[in-house]
């Protein structure tokens, strides 16, 4: 009776191993495949700031993202909105506004949104804005200035992604009021849309642009102003 004991111990004992040899391989198993290509991390990667320039040339910052939820008979339904700003990097730039359950349907409705109203800035030198100016939206009020080489981008948040889709190099901001990324965004555009630059306003006012400058009108000047383009 002892050796049949012993003997049934040690059938016994090798399918216990088994299965749960088995089970920690399909616990492993599992996990691999949470972390593979249609896992958690590509939901990670769906809301990290998009910051590539694509095929079309085009420059696509997410600037914010806003989850909202509607409670409804037997729950709550949750819905995202996106803020995104569009740029070519050679002076022009958008923005829009998109909503969709999705987070990566809500982006690309506001990309779509984005290059539709996109508007052009005169830049000098192709690298800074030609004057100051100020813009305000509802409790926004935000101040840019142009800046010599070598400052580069001092500004913060939404107005940070503004200018580097619209190709601005060096420029001093800064933003008083609410820090409501809608706002500060339509303020900094009521900033960039008042930019004009020295071509426009001489054919407007049917001048040169050497004599805008103030530079006496001599040859090096002409030349110099020749090269100022929007």
């Amino acid at each position: 009776m002892m050796a049949d004991e012993n003997n049934t111990n040690e059938a016994v004992l090798p399918e216990g191993v088994a299965v749960e040899a088995e089970a920690e391989g399909g616990r492993r198993g599992r996990g691999r495949g949470r972390g593979g290509e249609g896992g958690g991390r590509g939901r990670r990667e769906d809301r990290r700031p998009r910051e590539e320039k694509e095929d079309d040339g085009f420059v696509e910052k997410l600037v914010h993202i806003n989850r909202v939820s509607k409670t409804v008979k037997g729950g709550k339904r949750f819905g995202f909105a996106a803020l995104v700003v569009v740029g070519d990097g050679q002076g022009r730039v958008g923005f829009g506004h998109g909503k969709a359950r999705e987070v990566p349907e809500a982006i690309n409705k506001a990309t779509a949104a984005a290059k539709k109203k996109m508007v052009r800035v005169p830049l000098k030198e192709g690298r800074t804005l030609h004057h100051d100016g100020n813009g305000r939206f509802g409790a926004g009020n935000v101040y840019v200035r142009s800046a010599p080489p070598g400052t580069g981008i001092i500004a913060g948040g939404p107005m940070r992604a503004v200018f580097e889709s619209l190709g601005v190099a060096d420029v001093v901001t800064k933003s008083i009021g609410t820090s409501n990324p809608y706002n500060m965004i339509r303020a900094t555009f009521a900033a960039l849309v008042d930019q004009t630059s020295p071509k426009s306003v001489a054919q407007r006012r049917g001048k040169k642009i050497a004599d805008l400058l103030g530079r006496g009108g001599s040859k090096t000047a002409e030349a110099d102003a020749e090269a100022i383009t929007e």
